[in-house]
């Protein structure tokens, strides 16, 4: 199992922005009725998300995260050697969306910039790779940019995934520092559970077509959608998150030496109100140290670790805290990590476009 270790690096600040067009769960009663969109929400705990405009992509969200983020910090742009950006929509299928982002925001042409597709997992992966960067070389600051519009990716009359996602973006700066301490990451893979959550066409296996966009009931509860929507087994995901995650929340306290006891928070991937709730108890942690922003902004996929910590840590990450991440889904993939922020700046959240 690949368990990684970094010294002296760590997370110098986080920005988040999110669409300003809110979506409020209850009134979203356009395919289905208003009785069962109430049972939904009250079993999901997802009142709102966000939604992006229709020429709003997760990089002009990064983009705005990362322009706070990088003018709160005073942060001069050529000390930027690196640039990842982290997606499951991004802006083209070539080239990569990290390459566009690299002069959108002015940065030099000796950035080195790639792109990383995962899914709900992919913060915590990308600050694997980040840090292992940060550590090994001669880079200077890093930027590590994570930005969904998985609004876009499901089904609006599909009942099983139209109430969950949201968009947002998030930009981290990291870099090395004496003050902070050591990290570990806990990384695991089961492809063989790859339906569980997926989005069949549009790719080269299965490219689209005038077959793959139509609109056809897909189950025997008269949900519809397409191949080129995302679809998820909502049970078994379930089962492979209360049959996984426990287990490797164990295996990275004991990685890292320390017990659950000493972690200042516990900041899981949003998937929603009921499975986190069930993990937070299961685990027996106190839910004053387990933030939640499933409410206001749905499930983000790999932005709702940052973004969890933007809207609701503000203000409280000075000094030196713990925090252990946990993030699963998509692949199946699931990640886990516990580091120190040290005095980590926090930026206001942005709102992009109007509502």
């Amino acid at each position: 199992m690949p368990l990684l270790q970094f010294d002296q690096v760590g997370i110098l600040g986080l920005a988040a922005a999110v669409p300003a067009n809110k979506i409020i769960n209850r009134d979203y009663t356009e395919h289905f009725p208003a009785q069962d969109v109430a049972e939904i929400v009250e079993k999901t705990g997802i009142e709102e998300r966000r939604f992006a405009l229709k020429d709003t992509c997760s990089s002009d969200l990064c983009y705005a995260a990362a322009e706070k983020l990088i003018a709160d910090l005073k942060i001069d742009k050529d000390e930027i050697d690196l640039l990842v950006f982290v997606s499951q929509t991004p802006d083209y299928r070539m080239p990569a969306t990290s390459v566009i982002l690299q002069a959108r925001l002015g940065l030099s042409k000796q950035t080195m910039a790639f792109d990383l597709s995962l899914g709900c997992s992919a913060f915590v992966y990308g600050l694997s790779v980040v840090f292992s960067m940060v550590q090994s070389g001669q880079i200077r600051k890093a930027l590590l940019l994570d930005g969904e519009t998985r609004s876009r990716a499901y089904h609006p009359k599909d009942r099983r995934v139209a109430f969950l996602f949201g968009d947002g973006g998030i930009a981290a700066v990291i870099g090395k520092n004496s003050k902070f301490g050591k990290s570990f990451f806990s990384l695991n893979t089961d492809g063989n559970k790859e339906d569980l959550i997926k989005i069949k066409a549009g790719g080269y296996r299965y490219p689209s077509s005038t077959e793959t966009v139509k609109e056809r009931i897909v189950d025997d509860y008269g949900n519809i959608s397409t191949d080129e929507h995302g679809t998820m087994n909502g049970g078994d995901v379930f089962n492979f998150v209360i049959q996984e995650i426990p287990v490797d929340f164990k295996r990275i306290l004991a990685f890292a030496g320390t017990e659950k006891e000493a972690i200042d928070y516990f900041v899981f991937h949003q998937a929603n109100a009921f499975m986190n709730g069930y993990l937070a108890k299961k685990l027996k942690l106190p839910l004053e140290r387990v933030p939640s922003s499933i409410r206001e902004f749905g499930n983000t996929s790999s932005v709702s670790i940052p973004l969890t910590i933007v809207s609701q840590l503000q203000g409280k990450l000075s000094g030196n805290k713990k925090l252990l991440l946990s993030g699963f889904g998509v692949g199946m993939s699931w990640a886990s990590a516990v580091m120190d922020f040290q005095d980590c700046w926090i930026s206001d959240m942005v709102e992009v476009g109007e509502e």
